[in-house]
C-alpha cells in the first residue's frame, strides 16, 4: 500500500563506518515524522511517531475507500470559503441570486463565518438555529437553512468535509413552518378588488384568477401571447427585477413555459382592454440586465422587445413593487380585505406628503389569485394532471401537495362507488 513516514531528522541510510543514520541539517528544527507517498494527499507532519503511524493508516484507508478528506483542507473559516469558491461559481438567476445573498450575509455569515467548516458541528448548529428563529419568520428561517445546508454540501463535493453536518446528526433539525393552506377569494372579494383598481389593471386581476399567472408572468405578456383562435395563452417570460432595481426579462418559474387555456368570456375582456388600452413596446435584456463581459454573455442577455399587454398609464412597464404599494394594497382596502393602520407623513423640500399605512397580509397578495384558479379548477373536477401543467408545476405531486384541501369530493367519490358496490346483500 503505498504511503510512508519520513524522519526528517535522521539520514535515511545509515554511515557505512559507524552503522548509525546521521543528523540532518533538519535536527530539532519543526516536526519530526512526515507522513509522504499516498496518490492525491499532501505531505503532513507530526511530532510522534505514533501520531504519524495513525494518520497514516486512516489516510490509507480513507484514500482506498473514496473517503479521504484533508482536514487542513478544512480549517479555512464558512465565510472564506463561501466568498472564494462557492459563490463565484454560483450561475443563479438575478431575481434568485439577490434575495439569496442577503439572506446569506446577513444570517449566515455574521454567526458562523470566522468558524472553520471542520468545527460547524451538531452543537453549532443548535446555537445558531436558535438564534436564527428570534430573528425571522420560520418560514425564512427553513430557506436560509436550505442555503447553509446547499454550501456544506459543496463543500463535501469540494473534499473539505467527510459529511454535511447539517445531515449528519439526529438532534440537529431544520427549521419547520407551520403548516398553511393556500387561500382562495370567493368570487364577490375578487370583484370588489378588481373594483379597487384603476381600469387599466383590472384585467390583472382577470388573467391571475382566469390563467393561474403568477404576477411577474402577468406583467411579461405580449399581445402576441394570447392565440384567441386556439384558446390557449402562451406563457413564455416574466417581468422581473433585480436587487439593485434593474429590470429584465426570463423565463417563468422553473425555467418552464406553458399553455393555458383561455375561456371565451376571458378572451373577449383582454381584447376590450387591448382596444381601450394599447400595448406598449418594452425592450429589455434577456435573463440578466447586468452589462455582460464576454461575447457568451451578450448573446445570452440579448435584448428583447416585447409588446406589454398591462403598462402604467405614462406607458412604461409595471414595477411590482410600486404597483402593489399604490395599487393594489389600496384596492385591497377597499375591499374591505385589509385594514387602513394610519397615516404616514413624510416632509420635502418644505412640501408635505401623506400616504396610507395599509394592514400587511402576505396572503393576500397577488398570487391569492393563482390559488384561486386552482380551486375553481379542482372544484369543477378538473384534471390534477391538466391543472399541474396550466400551473407550471414541476409534478402533479407538487400541485397535490398545494392543493389538496381544494378537492371537495376528494374522498367521497369513491366512497359512493364503494357503497354502491355493496348495496345488494350477497346471496
Amino acid at each position: 500500500m503505498s504511503g510512508y513516514i519520513e524522519d526528517r531528522w535522521l539520514k535515511k541510510k545509515p554511515n557505512k563506518d559507524t552503522g548509525k543514520r546521521e543528523r540532518t541539517s533538519l535536527w530539532g528544527q519543526g516536526k519530526r515524522y512526515r507522513v509522504k507517498g499516498i496518490p492525491d494527499v499532501r505531505d503532513r507532519s507530526f511530532d510522534a511517531s505514533e501520531d504519524a503511524k495513525r494518520w497514516l493508516a486512516k489516510a490509507q484507508t480513507d484514500t482506498t475507500r473514496g473517503e479521504f478528506v484533508d482536514p487542513r483542507d478544512g480549517a479555512i473559516p464558512l465565510a472564506e470559503y463561501v466568498e472564494k469558491f462557492w459563490w463565484p461559481s454560483r450561475s443563479d438567476e438575478p431575481s434568485t441570486a439577490g434575495p439569496m445573498r442577503s439572506k446569506i450575509w446577513n444570517h449566515i455569515m455574521p454567526f458562523l463565518g470566522a468558524t472553520a467548516l471542520r468545527d460547524i458541528d451538531a452543537a453549532a448548529l443548535r446555537v445558531w438555529t436558535a438564534q436564527l428563529l428570534t430573528r425571522v419568520e420560520a418560514s425564512t428561517a427553513q430557506v436560509i437553512w436550505t442555503h447553509l445546508s446547499t454550501i456544506l454540501d459543496a463543500a463535501v463535493d469540494d473534499g473539505r468535509l467527510i459529511k454535511n453536518p447539517c445531515k449528519a446528526y439526529r438532534t440537529v433539525k431544520a427549521p419547520k413552518p407551520a403548516k398553511g393552506k393556500a387561500k382562495a377569494w370567493s368570487r364577490p372579494t375578487v370583484e370588489a378588488v378588481r373594483a379597487g383598481l384603476q381600469e387599466r389593471y383590472r384585467i390583472a386581476v382577470d388573467l391571475g384568477v382566469g390563467l393561474g399567472l403568477r404576477q411577474g408572468e402577468a406583467f411579461g405578456l405580449d399581445e402576441d401571447d394570447f392565440d384567441f383562435e386556439a384558446g390557449v395563452v402562451h406563457v413564455r417570460r416574466q417581468l422581473r427585477w433585480n436587487s439593485k432595481g434593474k429590470p429584465y426579462f426570463c423565463l417563468p418559474k422553473g425555467r418552464k413555459t406553458r399553455e393555458v387555456p383561455i375561456s371565451p368570456n376571458l378572451a373577449a375582456r383582454v381584447q376590450s382592454h387591448l382596444r381601450r388600452f394599447p400595448p406598449v413596446d418594452c425592450t429589455l435584456p434577456w435573463r440578466n440586465p447586468e452589462p455582460p463581459t464576454s461575447e457568451l454573455e451578450a448573446r445570452q442577455r440579448k435584448p428583447i422587445t416585447v409588446r406589454l399587454v398591462l403598462s402604467t398609464s405614462q406607458g412604461n412597464r409595471i414595477n411590482c413593487a410600486t404597483w402593489n404599494k399604490r395599487s393594489w394594497r389600496p384596492a385591497l382596502a377597499a375591499a374591505g380585505v385589509v385594514k387602513t393602520l394610519g397615516e404616514k407623513i413624510e416632509t420635502y423640500g418644505g412640501r408635505t406628503k401623506r400616504e396610507a399605512v395599509y394592514e400587511l397580509s402576505r396572503k393576500d397578495m397577488f398570487h391569492v389569485l393563482r390559488h384561486t384558479y386552482a380551486s375553481t379548477q379542482l372544484e369543477a373536477g378538473e384534471s390534477l394532471i391538466s391543472l399541474s401543467e396550466w400551473l407550471g408545476h414541476a409534478s402533479p405531486q407538487t400541485t397535490l401537495e398545494h392543493y389538496a384541501h381544494f378537492m371537495p369530493g376528494a374522498g367521497r367519490r369513491g366512497l359512493a362507488v364503494m357503497d354502491e358496490w355493496f348495496d345488494q346483500d350477497p346471496q
